[in-house]
């Protein structure tokens, strides 16, 4: 099945239309609050008291009364809506559309996103021309409902066009209309329904990303690829949160099945237990399952029912199966050294056969990942000045599969780091809010193995590891090894804290270089923005 423009607007309205006949009369709403790292790390100093024991590593967020102040307070900041005319107040402080009822609300947006640029390395102008919408609200106290949708045009400088061009995919968002071209024009879309008939269980369906982790990055699941139908069951029972998703991914550029034009399918299967040991220590377990709808002739099997059960860890079942699917465990860890600090940390394991991980002989099977971080709000007591420091690296191979078309990815990227493998990084960022003013300063270095002399050295998860350059011997950088720099700076003038509509002035440096290539890029942007949307560059 494939959501086109069409199919998503009319599932949009079909989830309004079933949520307004299953509603009752209720109050105390939870509010969906999309995903991204600049405005969630706003939350940090409740995220990470030490007075607190909530949930942090599950995202988005339905904002309920533990976030509820928090989040009020940055919905208003710096408001002051007396005596000010209709229009001022659509501008500056209000929804487009802003229903408050006692048993519903509703609120929708037009979401603009205009920018320009100049790519001083490339000698060429950039510019970014977004026109997007975002509806939704909350009846009762059980049902909340969100939609956005995106049309683009963008000149994107040219490490990003290569990218887009090879792919054929805009990072983080979705397929192209137009590859090959120097003007790039895609759409996409999210949506998603969500129901909560007591406190301690949450129902989701619609089309969009999670993320599991306390960091930037996520070696388990991140937010980077495009957005994907799926169906989560989350259930909240004190300290213990335990999430069950299924999901449905393509992956356009592997083979096509004989006699067919679409694109191949495959499913995930996966499940998240945090658990808040104490008000400082927090422990997480995750696996997942990625299954091909349909073999390279067609014999299709579809969803498989073996994985649904939301109550249990898939692994073992999994390899009982003796099945070809690609699994994969995982764990996270967060501990509150301090008020408002924490330690945080992720292992991801997509591949153990012991007398290899434990011999340290290199093992084409030593496929696995992690993340050790440290990050914190209001650093040296300045309210609002929240800082993260990360490191993260992946063993060549891992997230890859024997078949590329049954790896760990979501319309040809990867569904976790956006190095793929064979990789370390390490990254700084700092944000400082103030008033109306949002200041955000990073810092990036990794290094990693390319692929040379048509031989695969593992940072390419789309190709098989049967193919591998070698048997034994890897190592972290192998192939051609590539140094990666990244800088940037924005400074933005909020001006609608509801939809996120701000002035911002940013500045990127980029240099990828090697033995073969030195890559540079200097620019500078400014624009009118607005959207709680992610969208990467620094890869």
């Amino acid at each position: 099945m494939k959501f086109t423009s069409t199919t998503r607007y009319k599932l949009l309205f079909a989830c309004l239309i079933i949520v307004t006949l299953a509603a009752n009369r209720l109050s105390a709403q939870s509010v969906y609050q999309p995903y991204s790292y600049s405005f969630y790390q706003k939350f940090s100093a409740d995220l990470y008291s030490t007075q607190t024991r909530i949930h942090s590593s599950l995202k988005p967020y339905l904002v309920d009364s533990l976030l509820r102040h928090t989040y009020d307070s940055l919905m208003n900041v710096g408001i002051n809506t007396a005596n000010k005319s209709y229009g001022y107040r659509k501008l500056f402080s209000e929804h487009l559309i802003d229903i408050q009822h006692p048993g519903y609300t509703l609120y929708g947006d037009v979401l603009p996103d205009v920018q320009i640029g100049r790519d001083f390395s490339g000698s060429k102008n950039t510019w970014l021309t977004t026109l997007g919408y975002q509806v939704g609200g909350t009846i009762g106290s059980k049902f909340s409902f969100y939609g956005s949708g995106y049309n683009n045009r963008s000149a994107f400088p040219d490490y990003l066009t290569n990218y887009i061009n090879t792919s054929g995919v805009v990072p983080g968002q979705t397929r192209v209309t137009n590859r090959g071209s120097s003007i790039t024009n895609w759409s996409y879309y999210t949506f998603l329904l969500s129901y909560t008939p007591v406190k301690y269980v949450n129902f989701t369906i619609g089309q969009d990303k999670t993320f599991i982790g306390d960091g930037y990055r996520s070696m388990l699941l991140s937010d980077y690829a495009s957005p994907y139908p799926f169906a989560k069951i989350t259930f909240n029972l004190g300290n213990v949160r335990y999430m069950a998703m299924y999901a449905r991914f393509e992956d356009p550029n592997a083979p096509k099945i004989p006699n067919s034009s679409d694109n191949r399918i495959k499913w995930g299967y996966f499940n998240y237990l945090d658990w808040n040991v104490s008000k400082r220590v927090s422990l997480g377990m995750f696996n997942s399952i990625m299954s091909v709808d349909a073999d390279d002739q067609g014999h299709k099997r579809g969803f498989d029912f073996t994985y649904a059960n939301p109550f249990i860890f898939l692994r073992p079942l999994e390899a009982t199966n003796g099945s070809p699917d690609k699994a994969g465990i995982g764990f996270t860890g967060k501990w509150k050294v301090i008020d408002k600090t924490i330690l945080y940390g992720q292992f991801s394991l997509t591949e153990f056969q012991a007398k290899d991980f434990f011999s340290s002989n290199g093992s084409v099977r030593n496929k696995y990942a992690y993340q050790l971080g440290i990050r914190g709000a209001d650093l040296f007591k300045v309210k609002s000045l929240n800082y993260l420091l990360e490191y993260n690296t992946a063993k060549p191979y891992t997230y890859t599969e024997t078949r590329g078309v049954g790896n760990y990815s979501q319309y040809d990227e990867p569904l976790a780091h956006p190095m793929g493998a064979n990789f370390r990084e390490w990254l700084g960022i700092m944000n400082y809010s103030v008033g109306r003013f949002d200041l955000q300063g990073q810092l990036n270095y990794a290094y990693y193995g390319l692929d040379i002399n048509g031989l695969d050295y593992g940072k390419d998860i789309f190709k098989s590891y049967l193919n591998a350059a070698k048997q034994f011997g890897n190592y972290t950088g192998q192939g051609l090894r590539t140094d990666f720099y990244y800088a940037q700076g924005k400074v933005a003038y909020l001006l609608n804290p509801k939809y996120n509509l701000r002035l911002e002035l940013g500045g990127t440096y980029r240099n990828e270089k090697n033995a073969l290539f030195n890559n540079k890029t200097s620019m500078i942007t400014v624009g009118l923005r607005s959207s709680f949307r992610n969208i990467y560059s620094d890869f």
